[in-house]
């Protein structure tokens, strides 16, 4: 007679590493546009370990914890990091001047048309899980539109402040949220309050709305 048997194995939540990953690589980059620090030197190890490698690393722990959400989101951003830090490189002539040369950021505006395109269906699945996480994809957002107008030429120095401010934020409201993920786990309660979903996109809200419209 054959017999199946499943194997469950436990793995920790890893949205707290994921968030601080953000966290740091946001913050150091956000110091660098606003003119706090010079450089991009000492931006790209974090660009590529923290924003990278530590996103990416959720993402595939959220993958094993069939979470759809939380692995698209931290595999895109993760994989958007790398792909920046990537772009420094290209652009400082790491890799030969010829290809310094055909640098057009442009192309980079269309990189970041596109991952606000994306985020801005990541914010609606943010509004159902905490508050918190809300603010943050809602910063990525005004980031993302900053990075592609500046990318475009268009209003240049307000975008870039825009991003630049954006940026600091997503940084200290992913810090907070980091902190408060690993908090809440440990003592088994919110000890950091994070907000309580909007109920807006829900199925109840949605089936309520269509009852309201038939009467």
């Amino acid at each position: 007679m054959d017999t199946t048997k499943e194997i469950k194995i436990s793995t920790a939540d890893p949205s707290a590493i994921g968030l601080f990953g953000l966290a740091i690589v946001t913050f150091v980059a956000s110091t660098q546009k606003l003119g706090w620090t010079e450089g991009l030197g000492l931006v790209i190890p974090w660009a590529i370990f923290l924003g990278g490698i530590a996103q990416f690393y959720a993402s595939v722990l959220d993958s094993k914890h069939n979470n759809t959400f939380g692995a698209t989101a931290f595999g895109a951003y993760g994989l958007f990091w790398m792909g920046v830090g990537m772009s420094w490189f290209v652009q400082a002539g790491v890799f030969g001047e010829a290809l310094q040369a055909s640098v057009d950021t442009r192309q980079l505006g269309f990189v970041y048309l596109g991952y606000l395109i994306f985020t801005l269906f990541m914010t609606i699945g943010a509004a159902e899980t905490n508050k918190v996480l809300f603010s943050i994809f809602v910063m990525i957002d005004l980031l993302f539109i900053g990075l592609a107008l500046s990318s475009f030429g268009i209003m240049e120095h307000g975008m870039h402040l825009l991003a630049a401010y954006s940026e600091l934020i997503i940084a200290l409201l992913s810090l907070y949220g980091a902190g408060a993920n690993v908090l809440n786990k440990h003592f088994g309660f919110n000890f950091l309050p994070i907000g309580k979903p909007f109920g807006i996109f829900t199925r109840e809200a949605f089936e309520k709305k269509d009852k309201t419209v038939k009467a």
